[in-house]
């Protein structure tokens, strides 16, 4: 009796901690926030090319990249919001290409574990837009390098 009691209450705490993490609200004003973190001690972030390796940089939990691309800024964000909005499971949370910043959630597919991605663009030149983008986790110390595969899917298809 007691091991089904304690089977029975593991059960309901995993099935609340499911139904948290799946309709937790998302505000914006948390979420959509500028991806371009303090200079560095040199003084200026490094912009790569896309096709750089070396362009997405990872923590346990979260994945930024800075790449500069070919065209002009709202073509540039539209192009990748067309790209996050096909990806499965991901809604756009705030923004816009227009405004220059947009910001994106993606759920896991099992327990719906929301991801946020926000990218901000800035024209560099007249052909070239510089962008930022900053993939992390609400939950969890590690995302097993999900946030890192998923910029790397969506920086590939630009």
């Amino acid at each position: 009796m007691t091991v089904y009691f304690i089977l029975g209450v593991v059960a309901i705490l995993m099935g609340a901690f499911g139904l948290y993490v799946r309709f937790a609200p998302s505000d914006p004003a948390v979420w959509q926030i500028c991806p371009i973190p303090p200079l560095p001690a040199t003084g200026q972030h490094v912009i790569t090319p896309l096709d750089d390796p070396a362009a997405i940089t990872t923590t346990m939990n979260s994945a930024r990249a800075f790449v500069w691309l070919p065209g002009r800024l709202p073509e540039v964000l539209q192009r990748l919001d067309k790209i996050a909005m096909a990806t499965p499971r991901t809604v756009r949370l705030a923004g816009s290409p227009e405004g220059g910043r947009i910001t994106w959630v993606t759920r896991s597919a099992l327990w719906g574990f929301p991801d946020y991605t926000t990218a901000e663009a800035g024209q560099s030149d007249v052909a070239t837009a510089d962008i930022a983008i900053f993939a992390r986790s609400r939950f969890g110390r590690s995302d097993f390098g999900v946030n890192a595969a998923r910029l790397k899917d969506w920086l590939s298809r630009l």
